[in-house]
């Protein structure tokens, strides 16, 4: 399966900028049905410095009872932010997301601005087409086998 991010990744990312509220940011991650929003610099917004997730939602603010409409994406974002870049093979990304135990990975292009966003569910999307294809191709090769074999006795 050799196959690049830029194959399959998801290139129309959502973003906010630091100073977004958490409010707002939750209010996305409902509207666009995803589980995180890429933080872009509030002056280079091409230029990725963090990732929101709704865990990070849930553990920073809710279960501690804060006020959303006071925190804001900066205040609870990861800043430690793994990226990949497209020609990064799938098994090398599911590597680095393992190493990282992460979900996802941002895309960035050789300038280090937004290229992308690979999730851990595009990967499963991924090999589960892999392996129905060879399940097809294998059950292809069997039946030729057996036509073969019954026009061609021994």
């Amino acid at each position: 399966m050799a196959t690049k991010l830029k194959e399959f990744a998801t290139t129309l990312v959502a973003v906010v900028e630091p100073d977004t509220s958490a409010r707002v940011v939750a209010q996305l991650m409902r509207r666009h049905h995803i589980g995180a929003l890429v933080v872009v610099d509030t002056l280079d917004k091409n230029r990725p410095v963090g990732i929101v997730t709704d865990r990070d939602l849930v553990l920073e603010l809710m279960s501690e009872g804060l006020d959303p409409a006071v925190f804001t994406a900066g205040d609870i974002m990861s800043v430690d932010l793994v990226t990949a870049k497209p020609e990064m093979d799938a098994v090398d990304a599911v590597q680095l997301m393992k190493k990282y135990r992460l979900r996802r990975l941002v895309i960035t292009d050789a300038s280090g601005h937004l290229a992308g966003i690979v999730t851990i569910e595009d990967v499963l999307g991924l090999l589960t087409r892999e392996l129905a294809e060879l399940s097809f191709d294998l059950g292809t090769s069997r039946d030729r086998e057996t036509r073969e074999r019954v026009a061609d006795p021994v």
